[in-house]
């Protein structure tokens, strides 16, 4: 159970965070405290140790604290800011987080790129009638919840509380 639990809550929950990004142009609180309580409840049922979980809760300040710097900037929103430390949580002080945030930046310029593009050729692409949602074309926006559940996605099976998971199932 504890090992369903942790492969499904933290793809579920930037899931729904990159749609409601997408939609919306807003990633709901609760996303990011979903993230925040399941990861505490289930570490030490997971079987990481107490300076495991320490080290998880010094890589998720570190990117919180990093976050809120380009917050204060007005370089990234606030529900970007908080999904990113609360995902970073599930990383901890460890490669994988750098494999994440790797994953994160790149996609995100590659999300920006694209969004950007559609902006440019918002006429043609609703001429030929492909589905846009008006968020996408009408904001200044950037959603930048998809970038960071795909980089979630692509990261996750490298991150320590992912190992520990598979290796109780054997």
């Amino acid at each position: 159970m504890i090992v369903a639990a942790i492969l499904l809550v933290f793809p579920l929950c930037l899931a729904f965070a990159a749609i409601s990004d997408l939609l919306t142009m807003t990633i709901p609180n609760r996303v990011s405290l979903i993230l925040i309580v399941s990861f505490c409840l289930l570490s030490p049922l997971s079987g990481l140790a107490l300076p495991a979980v320490g080290m998880h809760a010094l890589g998720a300040a570190i990117v919180f604290g990093i976050c809120f710097a380009l917050f204060a900037l007005n370089t990234i929103g606030g529900g970007d800011a908080k999904l990113l430390s609360a995902a970073a949580l599930w990383f901890g002080y460890d490669p994988a987080l750098l494999s994440f945030l790797t994953y994160v930046g790149v996609i995100g310029g590659l999300v920006t790129l694209a969004i950007l593009l559609i902006r440019s050729q918002a006429n043609t692409i609703l001429a030929i009638g492909l589905p846009v949602p008006n968020s996408v074309l009408m904001a200044k926006k950037i959603p930048y919840g998809i970038a960071i559940a795909i980089g979630g996605f692509l990261a996750f099976p490298s991150s320590p509380l992912f190992v520990a998971a598979l290796e109780g199932l054997k």
